[in-house]
């Protein structure tokens, strides 16, 4: 059994390294940390690379004797708590993380499914991870990102996607533009969410559509949504309820 009991340890720095992108890009690797998480990357078969466990945290203990039968099958290294401590990203850590061999084959864009799913520079990565985690709960399993979004790999777009992460086929698009060019040949139309329409996205038949969801701050850019086919916005249920209830609360004092 290994054990690191040193901050300068050379495996420690390499994994304070992962929380940088372009070092995850460099390794191709990411982190992943918590027992659920790793417990879902056991069950996708996600290619786990060395599980890290810490061996004097208390919160350790918690780790099921099932999931410690399955992890004893994969190249484990174990930690004290003070080099732990330099590694984790969250506040009240579980004692355990691995690190992850990221999908890069087989990056083409499947065309068997009614839905594609693209992200126009996403930015907020708890935005992408519950984008992320939203449709793998509809059962797509491909989305395609700009090179401007957010990290995929990035521990806390990780963290919010639940387990989508193992699931979803995460393919970055170099140019957007030539990505939904080659997306129409395939007889797809484009939708994008814009406040420029009084389409609603209850109105649209879902069936060979690729949908586009922009920036949080400037939507979907202008070029993209130019060349849609669809544009749509998401109407606001809960401000049209509280419109009427004002409305209606003002003809009774009337």
């Amino acid at each position: 059994m290994q054990k690191i009991t040193s901050k300068e340890n050379e495996f420690i720095k390499h994994i304070k390294k992962l929380k940088d992108k372009k070092y995850r890009d460099i390794s191709n690797e990411y982190i992943i940390e918590g027992i659920k998480l790793i417990q879902e990357a056991i069950q996708e078969k996600a290619k786990i690379k060395q599980i890290i466990i810490c061996e004097d945290c208390e919160r350790a203990e918690a780790i099921p004797k099932e999931l410690m039968y399955e992890i004893a099958k994969y190249e484990c290294i174990y930690v004290t708590a003070k080099v732990f401590e330099t590694i984790t990203n969250v506040i009240a850590p579980q004692g355990i993380i691995a690190i992850i061999e990221k999908q890069t084959q087989n990056t083409e864009i499947k065309y068997d499914e009614d839905i594609i799913l693209i992200l126009d520079d996403i930015q907020d990565p708890g935005n992408l991870g519950t984008i992320l985690r939203t449709a793998d709960s509809i059962g797509l399993t491909q989305i395609i990102i700009t090179k401007g979004t957010a990290d995929a790999y990035n521990p806390k777009v990780v963290r919010s996607t639940m387990g989508a992460i193992f699931r979803i086929k995460i393919i970055e698009s170099e140019d957007l533009t030539k990505t939904i060019k080659e997306i129409k040949k395939h007889k797809y139309e484009t939708i994008v969410t814009t406040l420029e329409t009084q389409n609603s996205i209850y109105n649209i038949n879902y069936n060979k559509k690729a949908i586009i969801i922009g920036n949080e701050a400037n939507g979907v850019s202008k070029q993209i949504q130019n060349e849609a086919d669809h544009k749509v916005k998401i109407p606001m249920l809960r401000k049209n309820r509280k419109s009427k209830c004002i409305s209606s609360n003002r003809n009774n004092i009337i």
